[in-house]
């Protein structure tokens, strides 16, 4: 039996590679400060956890679509995945 996705992972499939980046940065910051309860900090730390998450996915799906056309000496074109150095 599959476990219905929470309110939480439904919020971050809406959000932008750059949204999540500012909340992951903002939940960074206010952790470092040290203020703030115990169970809040856990709770951010967790959902700081999803955003990472959620930002790698974001990144790998952008890789996937960033690809080299490169001309074949038959004239005609193929793709080739991104390569960075």
């Amino acid at each position: 039996m599959t476990k219905p996705a929470s309110s939480q992972e439904k919020d971050l499939s809406k959000l932008s590679f750059e949204a999540a980046m500012k909340e992951l940065e903002a939940i960074v910051r206010a952790l470092e400060t040290g203020s703030g309860d115990l169970d809040k900090a856990i709770a951010d730390y967790e959902r700081g956890n999803a955003l990472k998450a959620h930002c790698l996915a974001k990144l790998g799906e952008a890789k996937l679509k960033v690809e080299q056309i490169q001309m074949k000496a038959d004239g005609s074109t193929a793709t080739t995945p991104f390569a960075h150095e």
